[in-house]
């Protein structure tokens, strides 16, 4: 299987993206849950690991092959395909002030969640339609970024009923 490498599988609807992520096992466990929820997934390059299906294959993501997976060796050709598709960039961030919960989803948006060891530049924060935060303890940081993508797409499906539907038995 070949992984897609850009923007062309790009479709709208409600999709995960991952900036510059360094994490394998945290970019593995995303791309489960998005196979899971039949969620469209981009990944922002450059990868602090090498990205292949090998790769994730040996640290036991069977699921790949599930997921609808997007490449973008930039930020810049990223956002030439979400503008292109009218799509809403919903940025996850430490430094928002509105909760995910206080957010009203819409069908197509983008949630973007930022590099584990340093989030995203101030260009994306400029570029996000809305920033939002999940309230935690004052004496933490941060929740792992796939926990984090995990609790904010839940949401997100709720809120647009967009969460799969089994087949009656």
């Amino acid at each position: 299987m070949d992984i897609p490498r850009s923007a062309r599988h790009y479709k709208p609807a409600m999709r995960l993206a991952l900036f510059e992520p360094d994490i394998p096992p945290n970019t593995g466990t995303i791309l489960r849950l998005a196979a899971c929820l039949g969620i469209p997934v981009d990944i922002i390059e450059p990868c602090g690991f090498p990205f292949s299906e090998r790769g994730f294959r040996r640290a036991g993501m069977d699921y790949l092959e599930l997921v609808s997976l997007a490449r973008h060796s930039s930020l810049e050709t990223f956002e030439a395909a979400r503008r292109k598709s009218g799509a809403r960039l919903i940025l996850m961030t430490t430094k928002a002030e509105t909760a995910y919960t206080e957010f009203s989803f819409a069908d197509n948006d983008v949630i973007l969640v930022g590099r584990e060891s340093s989030g995203v530049p101030d260009r994306v924060h400029e570029a996000a339609d809305a920033r939002l935060l999940i309230p935690i303890i004052a004496e933490t940081r941060s929740l792992n970024v796939a926990m984090a993508a995990a609790m904010v797409l839940g949401e997100a499906l709720r809120q647009t009923r967009k969460f799969p539907q089994k087949d009656p038995v």
